[in-house]
């Protein structure tokens, strides 16, 4: 397996888009492997994305374990605009 660089983009499908009062919520799914990752608190100003639209995760590595977290995954619109992240 070849390392991962905070560089990489990775294409991920729109699952789910949760509308709250201040946030939307996003579900996306890594088109080849499969794994979801929830971002809570997408800014809705411009976001216009619907469940079946392409998106973008990076990860980056954590130096150090954050409780059980080990990675930032965050998530990036086509322009490569940062939309939110979060840690898994």
């Amino acid at each position: 397996m070849s390392e991962v660089n905070e560089s990489d983009r990775f294409e991920c499908v729109v699952i789910n888009v949760i509308d709250s009062l201040m946030w939307k919520g996003v579900v996306v799914e890594e088109t080849k492997s499969g794994g979801r990752v929830y971002f809570g608190k997408v800014k809705p100003e411009g976001f216009d994305y619907v469940p079946g639209d392409v998106l973008y995760i990076g990860v980056k590595k954590l130096p150090y374990g954050v409780e059980e977290m080990t990675a930032e995954v965050s998530l990036y619109d086509p322009d490569g605009r940062k939309l939110d992240w979060t840690f898994i």
